[in-house]
C-alpha cells in the first residue's frame, strides 16, 4: 500500500482524456483555479480573486469523478501536483504562494486585466 502522499497511478488512456480536458478548460476561461473544497490555500486564492472582482472558473478536483486523473494530468503539464493550481490567460501561474506574491508585487491585477478577467476599475485589496 502506498503513502497517502503518493500520486495515483493512472493509465495512458486516462491521461489521454484528462490532459486535453484540463487544457480545454484552461483555454476556454480567462482564469482557472484547480482546487479542493477542503484546502485552505485554495480558499485564500479564491477569496483574493473574488475581492479583486475577477471572473474565474473553479474546478473542485475532490468533487469531480475524474479529479485524480485531472490532477495527475496537471502534474504532467505543469510540474505541479498541489492545489490550488492557477492559470491566468492560459498561462500557468502556480499555487497560493505564487498568486499572493504576484499580488504583493502589483503584478496580479495587470495579469487579470490582460486576461479580461476584471473590469477596468476593479476593487482595491
Amino acid at each position: 500500500m502506498g503513502s497517502i502522499f503518493s500520486s495515483p497511478q493512472i493509465s495512458k488512456e486516462q491521461m489521454e482524456i484528462a490532459l486535453p480536458k484540463a487544457q480545454q478548460i484552461v483555454s476556454s476561461n480567462p482564469v482557472v483555479v484547480f482546487s479542493k473544497t477542503y484546502c485552505g490555500y485554495c480558499t485564500r486564492v479564491k477569496q483574493l480573486l473574488s475581492q479583486l472582482g475577477a471572473t474565474f472558473k473553479v474546478i473542485e478536483l475532490d468533487k469531480e469523478s475524474d479529479g485524480d486523473e485531472v490532477q495527475q494530468a496537471l502534474l504532467e503539464w505543469t510540474g505541479q501536483r498541489t492545489v490550488p493550481n492557477v492559470f491566468i490567460g492560459g498561462e500557468h501561474v502556480g499555487g497560493c504562494d505564487s498568486v499572493l506574491e504576484k499580488h504583493q508585487q502589483g503584478k496580479l491585477l495587470p495579469m487579470l486585466k490582460d486576461a479580461a478577467a476584471v473590469p477596468n476599475n476593479p476593487a482595491k485589496v
